[in-house]
């Protein structure tokens, strides 16, 4: 007996997931919304390439950093290169500034939407292939940037009906002398609890000790309460920069908490740190977070231009929204020819009508019935009948789902019999 070849079961990989239906909805409010609060803020859209060289991300999130030693899908192509399925929006984007001479244009107020990929445990909230908004602006060493970005945050959170729900929490991680002196402070504290530290809290400590501060270790987050705070060690300049921030937060209406454990490991980041957090989605609260990077693009080798943006997660944005709030689908006017004489003439008015501009759904096959069914379950507003007898007297049949009526119109007429269904 010949043996039966198994079929391949088909599936998303893990970590992954198909948008459709009303996800997919859900999804093009949020890119639609985002882009209408952007632009009304005089951003423009960017979009970077999805790879880009494995260095662009090595340089930037830096070699022992979680996302590069452990999360990023690299890969060798049949040049040799090294690519990398970008982890984050904005190494890309400062990359797209060096490369295209943008230090002739700025300020330079950038938005974009698109998938990033990481290899880690998926979750709720969190996937291996997930989406982002993001927002930067380049070239404002001022902190008219940090309020513009966060501004941006609220009214974007507050159109989404999302803000009553979220809490913004901000601090400072100051200048260079600031930082500086915190991690000489940190490096002293935490060596003289080594032996407490966990295995990576103590590569930490060697390269980064600021990253402590962030560990999700019960034993080092023991540790992480009683570590020096960093307002301690602000100077004049950086205390200034952030009382101007909260100034103008507070001229905004836009309330805030202090956080002082939330950092950002990496040297180019400075000044502002802040993310937008939920209780409804546990302990995946974080729904929007960024920071200012004054150091990002000289470090990658372009000229010295400050930065400050942040990043949202969509599927974060999804889970919150309310389906209330989405746009329903536009309802299709459905054309079903009776018998198959009038299918070239359903055809010529289906293509009048999409043209001038309303949404039509027409049937490739089935009697009368049929085609009916399938008018219902498009969820169409209304049905219009093509008979060769009413079409010998220049009219179709308009049917009305919502009212239950039927109504002769002619054909020269049915635009305007119509319009209120565009």
């Amino acid at each position: 007996m010949a043996k039966v070849q198994s079929v391949p079961k088909l599936q998303t990989v893990r970590g992954t997931h198909d948008i459709m239906g009303d996800k997919a909805r859900t999804f093009r409010f949020i890119q639609q919304t985002f882009q209408q609060v952007a632009m009304r803020f005089g951003h423009q859209e960017i979009s970077t390439p999805i790879f880009e060289f494995t260095e662009v991300f090595k340089r930037t999130l830096g070699e022992t950093s979680d996302v590069v030693s452990k999360e990023m899908y690299s890969f060798e192509d049949r040049g040799g290169e090294s690519l990398t399925l970008r982890p984050e929006y904005t190494a890309g984007i400062a990359r797209a500034f060096i490369s295209n001479g943008l230090q002739q244009s700025l300020p330079c107020k950038f938005f974009g939407y698109g998938p990033m990929f990481r290899y880690e445990r998926p979750q709720k909230g969190r996937m291996r292939q997930f989406h982002q908004i993001d927002l930067e602006i380049l070239g404002v060493p001022e902190p008219q940037a940090d309020i513009e970005v966060l501004a941006i945050a609220v009214t974007l959170l507050t159109e989404l009906d999302l803000m009553d729900d979220i809490t913004l929490e901000l601090n400072s991680l100051g200048d260079r002398e600031s930082r500086d002196a915190y991690r000489d402070a940190l490096v002293v504290y935490f060596t003289a609890h080594k032996d407490k530290l966990s295995k990576d809290s103590l590569a930490r400590l060697e390269k980064n000790p600021m990253r402590i501060l962030d560990s999700k270790d019960e034993g080092d987050r023991v540790l992480v309460a009683d570590a020096p705070r960093i307002s301690d060690y602000y100077n004049d300049a950086t205390k200034v920069f952030f009382d101007e921030v909260r100034a103008g937060l507070d001229a905004l209406g836009i309330s805030y908490t202090i956080n002082e454990r939330l950092v950002r490991g990496l040297d180019y980041y400075s000044h502002t740190a802040f993310e937008f957090i939920t209780k409804k989605l546990g302990a995946q609260g974080t729904v929007l977070a960024g920071g200012r990077y004054d150091a990002l693009i000289e470090m990658m080798g372009g000229p010295a231009t400050a930065g400050i943006g942040w990043a949202g997660g969509m599927e974060r944005l999804a889970e919150l929204i309310s389906p209330d709030l989405v746009p329903e689908e536009i309802r299709p006017i459905a054309i079903i020819p009776i018998g198959a004489d009038c299918q070239i003439e359903a055809l010529k008015l289906a293509q009048s009508l999409r043209a001038s501009g309303f949404t039509v759904d027409m049937s490739y096959r089935g009697n009368m019935g049929k085609r009916m069914k399938r008018a219902n379950k498009a969820k169409a507003v209304a049905a219009i009948l093509i008979g060769e007898d009413e079409l010998k007297r220049g009219l179709v049949t308009v049917k009305n789902f919502d009212e239950g009526s039927q109504t002769e119109v002619a054909l020269d007429q049915i635009t305007d019999h119509l319009s209120h269904y565009r």
